[in-house]
């Protein structure tokens, strides 16, 4: 099972994740999408979720700032989420225990979004 992770400005449209996730799958096949909890009701997010009929996972703040990714930054960097990647986090959380990435985030053409993706053979985490 494959989860593709987002992270986005609030400027981001279906096109930027769309973009970002197209750059990050490759070809793979994605199960469900997933974002930090606050933005999961984002107009651009749930459009692509409707496009692409796929559940969307919200993660929330706690489990973001536990996870390990790829993409490390300083808190500094990112004061709200504590986290380097919360494209990666919420991929890794939202493909369970077990989990690893597929590869470093994808940043889509605009800027405005990333996506990474990871795999588990475990069950995914259950849309709310």
């Amino acid at each position: 099972m494959i989860a593709a992770g987002f992270g986005f400005r609030t400027a981001a449209t279906p096109e930027s994740l769309a973009d970002a996730l197209h750059q990050a799958a490759a070809g793979r096949r994605v199960a469900l999408l997933a974002v930090p909890a606050d933005k999961a009701h984002a107009a651009c997010l749930q459009s692509l979720a409707r496009r692409l009929r796929l559940a969307v996972i919200a993660i929330p703040q706690a489990t973001l700032a536990s996870a390990t990714t790829l993409t490390p930054a300083p808190r500094a960097a990112n004061p709200v989420r504590g986290q380097g990647s919360p494209a990666e986090a919420a991929a890794l959380a939202a493909a369970g225990p077990g989990a690893r990435l597929l590869g470093p985030r994808a940043v889509s053409a605009d800027r405005l979004a990333t996506c990474a993706l990871a795999e588990s053979a475990a069950p995914a985490m259950e849309a709310p």
